[in-house]
């Protein structure tokens, strides 16, 4: 059974999300070995959002966690990744999201996997072949950490966390190719590029309007957070046919230990699926399928 933590994020102190990282890491028994010379971070920069909406990472909870890492391990290099999608550019996501910013006052470098070089590779999933591109950045790490927010979606992916957020590795900027199959392909990229552990910044919670959730979650165990993340959100994660895949494909568990806080303390306060939101995410949809989905930064 997989351990997954959840930690309030505190109110005072210098920092935060520093604070309640660490402690979500020894909720889990996580220690950063001393042979790890390289890094990779992949936030969710799923479009030019500012991450006051909650739909987007924020550096600061980024910056917090090199200060963190630095403190076990230095030197250390450090990457902050992201690709290109149909209608969002890494070089201009980096500079208007402030990790640019970011970048330079913490002496870590942003690849943009798109123009990373890479190595094909061949998956089978759910008894269909896929062909990949994985970019070198992520195969040469020796810890891939993965930073994903909790946030509902099309059906009939319903979710968006950990696992999704693997999607964005895929340096191919043309992602809508893959929707018709998306949660085939989800699955695909996570036994393409398996990272060591997932991060949940969810301070800010995502919804017809944003709501101060206060946060962090940490796993090694990709499947097991994002069935705790549905459950906050209030779905029912055996209604999530890509979160069983990826327990069928060897990813991860579905049952999990949950360390720290109660898991309802935070799904008392997640913001809920009304009839507008539900019906937001029929015209999404439907946007999606119509090919306009690209044109407006939906991947």
């Amino acid at each position: 059974m997989s351990l997954v933590s959840l930690v309030k994020v505190p109110r005072s102190g210098n920092y935060p999300f520093k604070e309640a990282i660490l402690k979500s890491l020894n909720l889990i028994n996580y220690f950063f070995d001393e042979r790890i010379k390289r890094i990779v971070i992949k936030p969710n920069l799923c479009y030019y959002w500012d991450c006051t909406t909650g739909q987007t990472t924020q550096p600061r909870f980024v910056e917090e966690l090199v200060d963190l890492i630095r403190q076990f391990l230095d030197p250390i290099d450090i990457a902050i990744i992201e690709s290109d999608a149909s209608a969002m550019r890494c070089k201009y996501a980096f500079r208007m999201l402030g990790f640019e910013k970011l970048a330079k006052e913490k002496n870590v470098r942003l690849v943009n996997l798109s123009e990373d070089r890479n190595e094909a590779v061949k998956i089978s999933c759910n008894g269909k072949p896929y062909n990949f591109l994985v970019p070198k950045t992520i195969s040469e790490a020796d810890l891939r950490i993965n930073i994903a927010h909790i946030k509902y979606t099309i059906d009939p992916i319903k979710l968006t966390c950990a696992l999704k957020n693997i999607y964005g590795c895929n340096p191919t900027p043309k992602k809508f190719q893959y929707h018709s199959d998306l949660g085939n392909v989800i699955v695909a990229l996570n036994k393409a590029m398996k990272f060591n552990l997932c991060l949940i910044d969810s301070n800010i919670a995502a919804g017809i309007q944003p709501r101060k959730l206060g946060l962090v979650m940490a796993s090694q165990d990709p499947v097991a957070v994002d069935v705790a993340a549905a459950k906050i959100a209030g779905l029912n994660p055996h209604k999530i046919p890509y979160l069983s895949l990826a327990e069928r494909e060897g990813i991860g568990k579905m049952t999990f230990l949950s360390k720290g806080e109660p898991l309802e303390t935070f799904k008392a306060l997640y913001p809920k699926r009304t009839f507008k939101t539900k019906m937001k995410a029929q015209a999404y949809k439907l946007v999606v399928r119509s090919g306009l989905g690209s044109k407006l930064g939906i991947e």
